[in-house]
C-alpha cells in the first residue's frame, strides 16, 4: 500500500466534504492540496480509466453533457467533472471523489472537461483515450495570449499522447489543423455546404489567414466566425472529409433544433446513412456541439440509434441555457465570454417569437477576462432588429456601466437599459416585469454566473452547480 497516497486521498475527500457541508463546491481546492501532499498523484488516480476528454473554447460543458448522456444511453458507467472546474486542479479533485482510498476504482470510463491552457500541462502526467476538440477563437486575451499561443499548447500536448484518438471541428481550419500531419485515428464532423443557408455574419479576425504558409483563406461556404468550407489557394490547405456531417437543419427555433445527419459508420457496404435527430437545445452553435458528441460516439462504435436518443433527452449544464420555471415563466441562464460565443447567443435571441426581459452581467475578475474591450466586438446592433420585443435591458455586475455605454452606441433605446447592480433587486424586478408565459434571459460572465446562481438555487431550489 502507498500510505502517501492514501494519506493524500483521505485528507482530500474530507475536504470536498466539508467544502459541500459549507455549500462550496470542492471543486478545486481538494486538487490543490492534493498535488502540495503527493506531486505525483495525477499519475497515480488516472491509472486504470478510458478518459475521454473535452477541450476547445466554446461548447466544453455542453459537448461533455451530451457525451455523458449517450454514454448513459449505452449503459457506460463514468466520472466526470459536471461542476465544470476544467483547471488541472479541478481534474484531479473529480479523480479524487471517485477513488477509495488506494487509488483505485471499479468505473473504468472518465469524461474530463479541460481548459484548453491546461491540457498540455495534464497531458505530461496522463495520457486520455480520446480527445474531442470543439473550436478555437478568441478568448480572454490576458488569460490565454494570442490564438495561435494557444492552438500550439494544445498540439504539444497531443503530440505527447501517441496512442490518443481525435475527433476535431473540420470546419474550424484552426480545430482542424491538429489531425493534419498526425498518423492516428482521427474522427471530424462539421456542416455540409447545403445544410444552412441563413443569414450570414461578418467574418471575425479570428482565423483569416491560413496555420501554414499565412495565405488568406477562401470559403466556399460559411456557417459563422470563421468556420466553414474554407481553403488556402496558396498552399493547398483546406477543410478536410467529415465523417458526421450536419446535412440539413430542419428547423432551428428557440427551444430546440432539428436536423439531418450523416454518419459514415452506416451501412456494411461503408457508405453514410443519414438519420433525424432532435437537439434538446436550440442554435447553430449547439449543433455543433451535438456534432461533435455524435462523433464521439461513433468513434468509440455506439449505436448511433442510441446517441440520438441522447440528443434529445440530455440536460443542459448549469448556466449553459439553463432553464428555471417560475410563477409561470422562465428564466434562462446563458453563459457568455467571447464575441464569436456573443454573438451566437444574440443570433438565438432573435429567434424569439414572445417579448423578454434581457439582463447582461459583466464581470472583470480574473476567471472572466480582466480586459472587457472585447465587448466592442459583439454585434449588439443585432438588438436593433428586436427593439419591440425588448421590455427591459438590465445592465449589470461589476462593469454594469460599461455595459449600459455599449448598448446604447448599439442603437438601443437608452429608456429601455436600466443599471441594477444588486443581483437579489434584478432577479425580482425582471421577474415581476416578465408576462406569463414569456422568458426572462440573464445572460452572465463567468464569475458573474456562479454568483447569480447560488441565489437563483437558493430561490428556486436547483441542483448544486456539481451535480
Amino acid at each position: 500500500m502507498n500510505l502517501r497516497l492514501t494519506l493524500t486521498i483521505a485528507v482530500c475527500k474530507v475536504l470536498i466534504k466539508a467544502c459541500r457541508l459549507i455549500n462550496q463546491g470542492g471543486t478545486t481546492l481538494p486538487g490543490k492540496i492534493a498535488l502540495r501532499l503527493y506531486p505525483g498523484i495525477i499519475s497515480k488516480i488516472t491509472q486504470g480509466y478510458k478518459t475521454i476528454m473535452i477541450t476547445g473554447t466554446n461548447g466544453k460543458t455542453t459537448t461533455a453533457r451530451i457525451i455523458g448522456q449517450i454514454l448513459k444511453e449505452n449503459g457506460i458507467d463514468f466520472i466526470s467533472n459536471k461542476s465544470g472546474a476544467n483547471l488541472v486542479y479541478g481534474v484531479i479533485s473529480t479523480f479524487i471523489e471517485a477513488a477509495d482510498l488506494k487509488g483505485g476504482n471499479s468505473i473504468t470510463t472518465a469524461l474530463i472537461e479541460i481548459d484548453e491552457a491546461a491540457f498540455s500541462s495534464l497531458t505530461k502526467f496522463m495520457e486520455p483515450h480520446m480527445l474531442v476538440v470543439t473550436n478555437f477563437f478568441r478568448d480572454q486575451l490576458d488569460r490565454y495570449g494570442e490564438l495561435y499561443a494557444t492552438l500550439k499548447g494544445v498540439l504539444s500536448g497531443i503530440e505527447r499522447c501517441e496512442k490518443t484518438k481525435l475527433v476535431l471541428n473540420a470546419d474550424d481550419s484552426l480545430c482542424a489543423s491538429l489531425g493534419r500531419n498526425e498518423n492516428r485515428p482521427t474522427l471530424y464532423y462539421g456542416f455540409s455546404r447545403s445544410a444552412y443557408s441563413g443569414k450570414k455574419e461578418l467574418i471575425n479576425s479570428d482565423a483569416l489567414f491560413c496555420v501554414y504558409c499565412k495565405g488568406k483563406y477562401e470559403y466556399s461556404y460559411r456557417i459563422y466566425g470563421h468556420l466553414g468550407g474554407f481553403s488556402c489557394p496558396r498552399c493547398g490547405y483546406g477543410r478536410p472529409q467529415t465523417h458526421i456531417t450536419c446535412t440539413h437543419i430542419l428547423e432551428l427555433n428557440s427551444t430546440y433544433s432539428l436536423i439531418r445527419f450523416s454518419a459514415d459508420a452506416g451501412d456494411k457496404s461503408g457508405n453514410p446513412q443519414e438519420y433525424e435527430a432532435k437537439i434538446n437545445l436550440p442554435g447553430l452553435y449547439n449543433i455543433y456541439n451535438a456534432l461533435a458528441a455524435a462523433a464521439c460516439g461513433s468513434m468509440l462504435g455506439l449505436p448511433v440509434e442510441n446517441t440520438i436518443k441522447a440528443l434529445k433527452s440530455f440536460e443542459c449544464g448549469f448556466g449553459r441555457m439553463e432553464t428555471i420555471v417560475a410563477e409561470g415563466k422562465l428564466i434562462k441562464v446563458i453563459l457568455v465570454k467571447n464575441p464569436t460565443g456573443f454573438n451566437q447567443v444574440l443570433s438565438y435571441l432573435l429567434t424569439e417569437e414572445k417579448n423578454m426581459q434581457l439582463a447582461f452581467l459583466i464581470n472583470d475578475n480574473a476567471a472572466d477576462g480582466t480586459d472587457i474591450s472585447w465587448l466592442w466586438d459583439v454585434e449588439f446592433e443585432k438588438l436593433e432588429d428586436m427593439q419591440d420585443k425588448l421590455d427591459n435591458i438590465y445592465a449589470s455586475g461589476l462593469r454594469a456601466e460599461d455595459m449600459a455605454v455599449r448598448l446604447k452606441y448599439a442603437g438601443v433605446y437608452t429608456d429601455k437599459i436600466h443599471i441594477l447592480k444588486d443581483y437579489n433587486q434584478l432577479i425580482n424586478t425582471g421577474l415581476s416585469r416578465t408576462k406569463p408565459g414569456h422568458s426572462f434571459f440573464i445572460l452572465p460572465t463567468y464569475t458573474a454566473m456562479l454568483d447569480i446562481r447560488k441565489i437563483l438555487k437558493k430561490k428556486f431550489g436547483l441542483k448544486e452547480f456539481w451535480k
